[in-house]
C-alpha cells in the first residue's frame, strides 16, 4: 500500500496531519521515548506528548510499562478495521435514517417546479474525477461523449470505469462516443478498449482525428445535460504525473456549445478500427514512406517545393512560419510561376512580422498549436513531420528526422480534404492585436514611468523595455508573504494577489458580437476584498469624443466593496453595469500556464445593443515566463500598478455558436500577479 493511501485511511479514522506524521514515524522506527521522537522530528516536546496522548485516546498508540515510557503503534491492520467499521456504521446510519431524512427534506424543500440552477463546480483529484465520470456513464440515457487521450483511457481502465458499465449496462439505447488520438505506439491499449466493446451490450464507438493533433480541451458530455472540462495543461514538462482538475457544469448553453465542438471533431475523424487496420496495413504495403535520413528528406522536400506549379498547402509551426518568410528565393519563384500558397500556423508576437511579409505573396491563417506539420504540393505529394517535443520547440521547423512522404492517391485525397476543412475554419490574423489596441507592456521588465497611459485605452507608441525592475522570485514572495489590508474609502490602497489574463477577441459575424477585450482576475483570500473571480469586458465606443475601448461590464462573485468599486469605475458604463453573481455562476481556474474562465449567466453589454451569452475562454501560455511591471491610469484617476510573472498566450473563446481560436498576439497571461490601485492625489 502506498503512503498516500495509508494517510487517507488514517485521516478517515480521525487523525490530524500532525498525528499521522507521528504515527508513520513510529511505524518506521519502532518503540521510542517521547523526548527522542520530539528531537528526531524536530518538534517541541510538549506538542509531541500532546499528540501521543491523543493517539492513545484513539487507541492507535500504546505506552510501555517502563519509565520513562516508550511508545509503539498498534498494527495497521487494526487501523484498517477501524476505518471499515466507521464507514459501515456511517452507511448503516444513513440507510436507517433515509426515510426520516427524506421526509424532513421534502417538508422544507421548495416546489419541485423551480428550474434547475445552472452552475460551475470544481472537481480536483483523479479519484473524485473518475467517480464523477463513472456516475455520468451510469446515468447516461441517450449519448455519452468524450474527447480524451490514451492515458485517460488507461486511467479509466485502472479506476474500473469500463467494468462499471459492463457490469451495469444502461437500460436504454445509450450510445457511447470516444475521440482519441491514435498512434502506432497506442495500438495495444486501444485493442484492449475494442475488446471491451465486443463484450458490451450497448452502442460503443471510437474515432481518431484525421490530421494528427493533441486534442484540447479534453471533455466529457452526458445527454446534453452536463459537461466536464479538464483544465490541466495539455503539455506538462515536469517528471511527476500531474493531478487533474476539472470544471463541471450543467449550464445548458455551455453543454450544447461544447457538444457542437465535439461533433465537428467527430465528423473529421476516422473510426478507431479503420485507423488500426490502416496503421497495420501500412507496415505491409506502405502508403507513405518514412525517410529516416534527415539530409535525404530535406533534399526531397526542397526539390518538390521548388518544382511546384499550381498550389501548395502548408500547416507549419510558429518557428516554421518564420523560416518560410526568410526563404526569399523560394517565395519569388512561387510568385513568378503563379503558384497559390496557403499557409496555416500558430501566429505569435515573434512571427507576426513574418506573417506580414508572407501575406504579400501568400495567404496566411492562424491555427492552434496542436496540428501535425503537413505540406501538400500540387495535390500529388504529401509531406508530414513529427511534432517536436516541448524541449525541442525552440528549433526551426520543419524537423526532417523521420519525415513521412506519400504519393498514394487515397492518402493524398484524405489529407487534402482535412486541410481544406481546416483552412475554411481558420482565420486570417487581425492587424489589430492586443498590443496595438491597448498597448500593454512587452513581456519584459519595464519602467513604470514609461508605461503610464495618459488616458484609459488610448493607443500609445511602443516603449523600450527597461530590464531593471522586478524578478520572478520577488513577485512570488509578495504573493506568498501577503498580509491582507481592507479597503473601505477612496483614499485606501486596493491590492489584489493572484492571476490575471487579458485577451482581445475578434468574433466572426455569426456570433453577433463586436470585438471585445476581456480582463479576467482570479484573486486569493489575501486580496483587499478577499478571494474572488472577476470578469471585465470592454468595447470600442465611437460615441465618445475620442473613440476608444471602454469597460462596459464588470462581473464578480464577491459582494465586498461594491460602493467603493463603483466609484473606482466612475465615468464608465461599468458604474451602471456592475453585477454580483453567485460563486458557482462565474468560475476562473488556473493550472500551471493555463487559465480557464466560464460563466453560466448572460451578461448585458452597455450600450444595450449586445448580450454576451454563457461562454468560456481558455488561455494557454507559451514561450518563456518573464517578469514585468506596468502602470496605467483608469478613468476615475486611480493609478493601477501590476507586478507579474507572465506569458503571451493563445486564446480560445467557446461561444454557443462555435469555437473561436485566437492567435498568440491576442492574449496575455499574468500567471502570478500583484495588482495595486492607488487613489490620485487630486480626488
Amino acid at each position: 500500500m502506498s503512503e498516500d493511501a495509508s494517510r487517507k485511511i488514517l485521516k478517515d479514522v480521525g487523525l490530524t496531519e500532525k498525528e499521522i506524521e507521528v504515527y508513520i514515524f513510529l511505524t518506521r522506527h519502532g518503540a521510542l521515548k517521547g523526548l527522542d521522537i520530539a528531537k528526531r522530528i524536530k518538534k517541541h516536546k510538549a506538542q509531541v506528548y500532546n499528540i501521543l496522548k491523543n493517539l492513545q485516546t484513539k487507541g492507535l498508540v500504546e505506552p510501555t510499562l517502563e519509565f520513562p515510557a516508550r511508545f509503539t503503534v498498534v498494527p495497521f491492520e487494526k487501523v484498517i478495521d477501524l476505518s471499515v467499521k466507521a464507514k459501515r456504521e456511517e452507511a448503516a446510519f444513513i440507510e436507517n435514517a433515509k426515510e426520516e431524512i427524506m421526509s424532513y427534506w421534502s417538508s422544507v424543500s421548495q416546489s419541485g417546479l423551480e428550474p434547475l440552477l445552472e452552475k460551475f463546480v470544481v472537481i480536483e483529484g483523479k479519484n473524485k474525477i473518475y467517480r464523477k465520470i463513472s456516475q455520468m456513464m451510469m446515468e447516461t440515457k441517450n449519448l455519452f461523449s468524450a474527447v480524451s487521450t490514451v492515458p485517460d483511457l488507461l486511467n479509466a481502465q485502472r479506476f474500473g470505469l469500463f467494468d462499471v458499465v459492463l457490469n451495469n449496462p444502461p437500460k436504454s439505447n445509450a450510445q457511447f462516443r470516444f475521440i482519441v488520438e491514435v498512434t502506432e505506439q497506442d495500438l495495444n491499449v486501444l485493442k484492449v478498449v475494442l475488446k471491451m466493446k465486443l463484450q458490451a451490450e450497448f452502442d460503443f464507438r471510437g474515432r481518431t482525428p484525421n490530421l494528427s493533433m493533441r486534442l484540447s480541451p479534453r471533455m466529457i458530455i452526458r445527454d446534453d445535460e452536463e459537461l466536464m472540462l479538464f483544465v490541466t495543461p495539455r503539455i506538462d514538462t515536469s517528471d511527476k504525473e500531474p493531478d487533474e482538475t476539472c470544471l463541471w457544469t450543467n449550464c445548458k448553453t455551455l453543454v450544447l456549445s461544447f457538444m457542437s465542438v465535439f461533433r465537428d471533431i467527430w465528423q473529421n475523424s476516422t473510426g478507431i478500427e479503420d485507423k488500426i487496420v490502416e496503421i497495420e496495413a501500412s507496415k505491409v504495403v506502405p502508403r507513405a514512406f518514412d525517410i529516416g535520413d534527415a539530409e535525404k528528406a530535406r533534399f526531397t522536400y526542397n526539390r518538390i517545393m521548388e518544382s511546384a506549379k499550381e498550389e501548395i498547402m502548408i500547416v507549419t509551426s510558429a518557428k516554421g512560419l518564420g523560416a518560410l518568410a526568410k526563404n526569399i528565393a523560394l517565395l519569388k519563384g512561387w510568385a513568378t510561376r503563379g503558384v497559390s500558397v496557403k499557409i496555416m500556423a500558430p501566429v505569435t508576437h515573434e512571427n507576426f512580422n513574418a506573417v506580414k511579409q508572407l501575406s504579400v505573396s501568400c495567404e496566411v491563417r492562424h491555427v492552434p498549436t496542436n496540428y501535425l506539420e503537413t505540406t501538400i504540393v500540387d495535390g500529388q505529394h504529401v509531406f508530414q513531420f513529427k511534432n517536436p517535443l516541448p524541449e525541442q520547440q525552440e528549433e526551426v521547423s520543419p524537423h526532417f528526422e523521420n519525415m513521412i512522404y506519400a504519393i498514394d492517391y487515397e492518402y493524398l485525397k484524405n489529407t487534402k480534404n482535412v486541410l481544406n476543412d481546416l483552412w475554411k475554419d481558420a482565420r486570417a490574423p487581425s492587424s489589430f492585436t492586443l498590443q496595438s489596441i491597448v498597448n500593454p507592456p512587452k513581456l519584459a521588465v519595464m519602467s513604470p514611468s514609461k508605461t503610464r497611459w495618459s488616458e484609459y485605452g488610448k493607443t500609445m507608441s511602443k516603449t523600450e523595455a527597461n530590464f531593471e525592475g522586478i524578478t520572478q522570485k520577488e513577485v512570488l514572495d509578495k504573493i506568498i508573504n501577503a498580509q491582507k489590508s481592507t479597503a473601505k474609502t477612496w483614499k485606501d490602497t486596493i491590492t489584489f494577489y493572484g492571476s490575471h489574463a487579458t485577451a482581445v477577441i475578434h468574433p466572426p459575424d455569426y456570433f453577433n458580437l463586436p470585438d471585445m477585450i476581456f480582463n479576467i482576475y482570479h484573486n486569493n483570500k489575501q486580496s483587499s476584498f478577499g478571494a474572488e473571480d472577476i470578469l471585465i469586458i470592454s468595447l470600442w465606443l465611437n460615441t465618445l469624443k475620442k473613440p476608444m475601448y471602454v469597460p462596459v461590464a464588470l462581473v464578480t462573485d464577491n459582494f465586498r466593496g461594491e460602493t467603493l468599486r463603483k466609484s473606482v469605475w466612475a465615468g464608465t458604463p461599468v458604474e451602471q453595469n456592475f453585477r454580483i453573481v453567485k460563486k458557482d455562476e462565474l468560475q476562473v481556474s488556473v493550472q500551471g500556464n493555463t487559465l480557464f474562465a466560464g460563466w453560466t449567466i448572460s451578461i448585458p453589454l452597455l450600450p444595450p445593443k449586445y448580450t454576451l451569452p454563457p461562454s468560456c475562454i481558455l488561455f494557454e501560455g507559451y514561450g518563456k515566463l518573464v517578469s514585468g511591471i506596468s502602470t496605467t491610469t483608469i478613468p476615475s484617476g486611480r493609478e493601477v500598478k501590476s507586478e507579474y510573472n507572465g506569458l503571451e498566450s493563445f486564446v480560445t473563446f467557446f461561444h454557443p455558436s462555435s469555437k473561436y481560436s485566437g492567435p498568440g498576439t491576442d492574449g496575455l497571461l499574468a500567471r502570478d500577479a500583484v495588482t495595486t490601485s492607488i487613489a490620485s492625489s487630486n480626488k
